[in-house]
């Protein structure tokens, strides 16, 4: 919605990996530089950490396409709770190996060949295996085992994993010396830097048009940082709901009392707790704020419709985001107790999965809900209910 209004020509801050928003803050150029070394190696693995939205996915992106496909042949895997067994068939499916039945020695035998006939044609390969904190320790191990495949004296494969802080811990385990031994280059991807933000958001905005409008008071890029915690996503999060609110009130300047009352919304609405959590601005403060916020919405009453649709939809996401989150954690628990002694008392499983279906019919009913908001609001949109302001 805001894309119009401001003229820009596309998301400056979705939340999807996409290349062509690579940043190169000073973090990421390290991890390039490690990429970089690593690969020029062409053996055993490289380890890339990182909090949650810190950029390693859109690292990765940004790494593969620079990448030449007549030297080197990508996998890409992105992981959930994978057993040994289960991480070999999804690694010959990254490298488009079709598997017939479950066969674990079947598919060792097709990856090898593949490694061996990518070898033979100049190629090297490389997989990358994104979520790696999901790993169990023996599908680590599997992984270090496929670094014995050679040709000769050279290794066929080599192996770039990405994970969230806690894999660096996992990566101490006792079985895991062998793995450790082939680790050639690791980093840890730290949060942007204070003065990187009006970069950072500059330079997003500039690839879909901007030319200026809306402006940003100085100010607000420390305000950003402290909110964010120099997290990308988290700052991209603000930066969309700062961006609606902008368009909502037909702003063309952006002050920190603005993003105050973003920040007070979005805690009200437990969108992005984290986030509100790592704030330094004073809850007395942006409560304030807010009030003012709620002032300036009152005096745009054409805008008041949309405004309260918004705040809907929002509410509605956030449950949806819970909703998914206790799905998610329902589905957990009933694997372990899958494989463990609790398989054998059947009610158990069947409470289990009484509620899986519950929670899924919840979600969508919630999925329902928020489609029939969102198009009610294009609706109204649509039918003139917002009429922006001349340029």
């Amino acid at each position: 919605m805001f894309e119009e209004f401001y003229g820009l020509t596309g998301k400056p801050f979705q939340l999807t990996p996409d290349p062509q928003f690579y940043f190169h803050s000073l973090t990421h150029r390290k991890a390039l530089s490690y990429l970089g070394y690593g690969l020029a190696q062409g053996e055993g693995f490289i380890v890339i950490t990182g909090e949650v939205g810190a950029g390693k996915s859109t690292l990765v992106e940004h790494l593969v396409s620079t990448i030449d496909p007549a030297q080197l042949t990508v996998g890409q895997i992105v992981t959930s709770k994978l057993n040994e067994d289960e991480i070999v068939h999804v690694v010959a499916q990254s490298f488009g190996l079709e598997i017939e039945g479950h066969d674990k020695a079947t598919a060792l035998g097709m990856i090898e060949t593949l490694l061996h006939e990518e070898a033979r044609a100049g190629r090297r390969c490389l997989l990358i295996v994104d979520e790696s904190q999901n790993l169990s320790v023996a599908a680590l191990e599997e992984l270090r085992m496929f670094s014995n495949f050679q040709l000769g004296s050279h290794p066929l494969l080599q192996t770039l994993l990405l994970g969230q802080p806690e894999f660096r811990a996992t990566l101490q385990h006792e079985r895991l010396e062998q793995l450790r031994q082939r680790v050639i280059a690791t980093h840890h991807l730290e949060p942007m830097q204070r003065e990187e933000i009006q970069p950072y958001i500059e330079h997003r905005l500039g690839l879909v048009g901007w030319r200026g409008n809306p402006a940003f008071d100085q100010d607000i890029f420390a305000d950003l940082f402290k909110a964010s915690g120099g997290i990308p996503r988290r700052v991209n999060v603000l930066a969309n709901r700062l961006m609606l609110l902008g368009a909502v009130e037909q702003r063309t300047r952006f002050d920190p009392a603005m993003l105050k009352a973003v920040i007070a919304d979005m805690a009200r609405d437990s969108e992005i707790p984290a986030s509100a959590a790592n704030a330094r601005i004073t809850a007395p403060d942006m409560a304030a704020d807010g009030a003012r916020g709620q002032a300036r919405h009152a005096q745009a009453p054409a805008a008041a419709p949309l405004q309260l649709d918004m705040v809907a939809v929002t509410a509605m996401l956030a449950e949806r985001d819970a909703l998914i989150a206790e799905l998610q954690q329902a589905v957990v628990e009933l694997s372990q107790a899958q494989e463990s002694d609790a398989s054998r008392d059947m009610p158990v499983l069947a409470d289990l999965a009484r509620r899986l279906e519950a929670l899924e019919a919840r979600v969508a009913d919630q999925e329902s809900a928020i489609r029939h908001t969102l198009s009610m609001l294009i609706e109204w949109i649509e039918s003139g209910g917002l009429k922006p302001i001349a340029a």
